[in-house]
């Protein structure tokens, strides 16, 4: 072929996108039905996003046919219980429209992900694709509530996510103060940062942490999130809100879920704050699994195979909490839990 008929490297850069070209990419951010889609590399190391609409066989499931004598077809098609069939950080195949618009056509495999249990049994998932899940908490304005921390620990211990507990608005409270909340959790082995975004504190601290991993903040409403993050990568903006100051509840002002690229390498993802957690689904024996300072005794087993760890003899559980060796509080907080899914 002669050189006439070549392209230069910066000539194939500047070509435009073709109508109907495939690519596969991470959704950045999902909005009112539409996905912004970070495509990867192509060959010649131009980068590329997708304003995309979803593929309608997605947003549903089909039962087929199984008579051998007929052609295969659908007899029924149904909206799936997840309320979301594509989420952020999904990594997905899609069809290039135009040079700004596509469609998604298929949803890869997902190799982790938060998600919580929403109306009328639905499962909501948050984000996708993750390393771990940085779970904020206020020292103060809100009060931090341990038994709301242990619900996050064990949202993060149930999906298999390395859980980072971040403990902000640091300067509003003493040491020993902080002690007592927060001192538990270190001594089971739990990764705690103390931070404020207003002081700039833990802040280099917590930008080590995120460095080249895919996290999700997450944590109840008002904790400062969005706060920390503004501070962590100056210049994204996200919206903040004040604290009640009758209640002292947090405001909820994230309501778009989005992955945000850092300097440093790594995405975060900022999730609205939620004034509940609700679970998902599991059995008793996997909740108990999801306490790591029950797992060592879960291993050696206590006397009946079937323990409840509630009212059984011997159960070596309900032992360590005499011994003082495991927090009553922890325990009484896996009886609640308990009840939940029964």
């Amino acid at each position: 072929m002669s050189s006439g008929n070549m392209l230069s490297d910066e000539d194939t850069v500047n070509q435009p996108r073709m109508p109907g070209e495939e690519g596969e990419g991470v959704v950045l951010k999902v909005y009112s039905g539409q996905y912004l889609v970070h495509l990867d590399v192509d060959k010649v190391g131009s980068l590329r996003t997708l304003n995309c609409s979803l593929r309608g066989n997605l947003k549903k499931n089909f039962t087929y046919s199984t008579s051998g004598s007929q052609p295969r077809r659908v007899t029924k098609a149904k909206r799936p219980l997840s309320t979301d069939a594509v989420a952020v950080g999904d990594r997905v195949r899609c069809t290039r429209i135009d040079d700004e618009t596509g469609i998604i056509e298929e949803v890869l495999p997902r190799s982790s992900r938060f998600a919580r249990s929403g109306f009328r049994g639905a499962t909501q998932t948050l984000v996708t694709n993750l390393d771990q899940l940085v779970i904020v908490f206020a020292c103060t304005e809100p009060n931090p509530d341990l038994w709301r921390l242990d619900r996050w620990l064990i949202a993060a211990e149930s999906s298999f996510l390395e859980p980072l507990i971040v403990a902000n608005k640091r300067e509003r409270v003493t040491q020993e103060a902080f002690d007592a909340v927060f001192s538990e959790f270190t001594a089971l082995g739990y990764r705690v940062i103390a931070t404020s975004a207003r002081a700039e504190i833990g802040i280099e601290e917590l930008r080590t942490a995120l460095r080249g991993r895919i996290s999700a903040f997450t944590g109840p409403s008002g904790v400062g999130k969005s706060s920390l993050l503004n501070v962590v990568k100056p210049g994204i903006r996200l919206a903040t809100g004040e604290i009640g100051g009758v209640t002292f509840k947090g405001k909820h002002t994230t309501s778009v879920r989005e992955l945000i690229p850092l300097e440093t390498g790594g995405w975060v993802a900022d999730t609205p704050g939620l004034r509940q957690l609700e679970l998902l689904s599991m059995t008793r024996e996997e909740l108990a699994e999801c306490f790591i300072e029950f797992r060592p005794l879960l291993a050696q087993g206590c006397r009946f195979r079937d323990c409840k760890h509630e009212n059984e003899p011997d159960c070596l559980i309900k032992l360590a909490v005499a011994e003082g060796s495991i927090s009553k509080r922890r325990y009484d907080s896996f009886l609640v839990l308990a009840k939940e899914i029964k």
